[in-house]
């Protein structure tokens, strides 16, 4: 493990595996680095893989009050660590923070993956209530680490109430529970994108980072959506479709898509 301070004084943890041009993997809610162990494992022989605890998780630090900014200042000082450009690979709404981050840093990034940012574009699936990210910071608070993730499971995700009601008796909710505190942060980073309208993306109509938006073959049709709408904002953007893969792909499938994409 190793560790590079962000620009607040927090520092953010990351492991470096790998040999030849780096890539930054940025995970979604709830995922720590050891969620990318595989996928690492696979590009290594290809790349310099920077894997890294997201602000607050894992063995990295946090500092308050939270900022969609202070997130993306962590990205730079990991691709900086690298060696001052980078590929990177957003996942859900670590997606939204690589695209942020190409916004805002375009020189930094030299192209751009990104694997089902859970935007909702239209009317194909129910939206968020207005009070999304009040309510998670007041779970958390209270100390309802499991309400906190649940809310989140089945009102972001759409996981069935019984379903999750399954989940919090697995050996693996404890770890879910560890980093619930972070899942008001995500909120925070989809903002007004899952409010229905496609208007919102419009942001990242600057992007001109070489893109691939991908989705999986067995993702709801509101995901899909998404990255169609994504595709036609971004000026220099592919689209590939994963089949058989939902929003958790395998990685001995997304690992060789990314390495053609990458080093095309």
């Amino acid at each position: 493990m190793e560790r590079v301070t962000s620009r607040d004084g927090t520092p953010i943890a990351f492991d470096r595996s790998g040999e030849g041009p780096p890539i930054v993997l940025v995970g979604g809610a709830l995922a720590d680095r050891s969620a990318a162990v595989q996928l690492a494992a696979l590009l290594a022989p290809r790349f310099t893989v920077i894997a890294y605890d997201r602000r607050g998780r894992g063995d990295s630090g946090d500092r308050g009050p939270y900022a969609v900014e202070r997130e993306v200042e962590d990205i730079e000082a990991l691709i900086v660590a690298a060696g001052g450009q980078a590929f990177v690979l957003g996942h859900s709404s670590g997606a939204v923070l690589a695209l942020e981050s190409a916004r805002t840093n375009p020189d930094r990034i030299t192209k751009l993956a990104l694997y089902e940012p859970p935007f909702i574009v239209d009317d194909s699936r129910s939206l968020l209530p207005g009070d999304y990210v009040a309510h998670m910071d007041e779970l958390v608070s209270a100390g309802r680490r499991g309400d906190a993730v649940e809310f989140f499971m089945t009102t972001a995700v759409g996981v069935p109430t019984d379903v999750v009601a399954g989940m919090r008796h697995q050996p693996f909710w404890s770890s879910l529970e560890s980093t619930a505190h972070t899942l008001p942060y995500d909120g925070t980073i989809m903002g007004d994108t899952m409010h229905g309208s496609p208007a919102p993306l419009q942001r990242w109509a600057s992007v001109g980072v070489p893109t691939l938006v991908m989705d999986g073959g067995a993702s709801p049709d509101w995901q899909r959506h998404a990255v169609r709408t994504l595709v036609d904002v971004l000026p220099d953007a592919r689209r590939r479709t994963l089949e058989g893969q939902d929003h958790g792909p395998e990685s001995e499938i997304l690992a060789p898509a990314l390495a053609e994409f990458f080093l095309d």
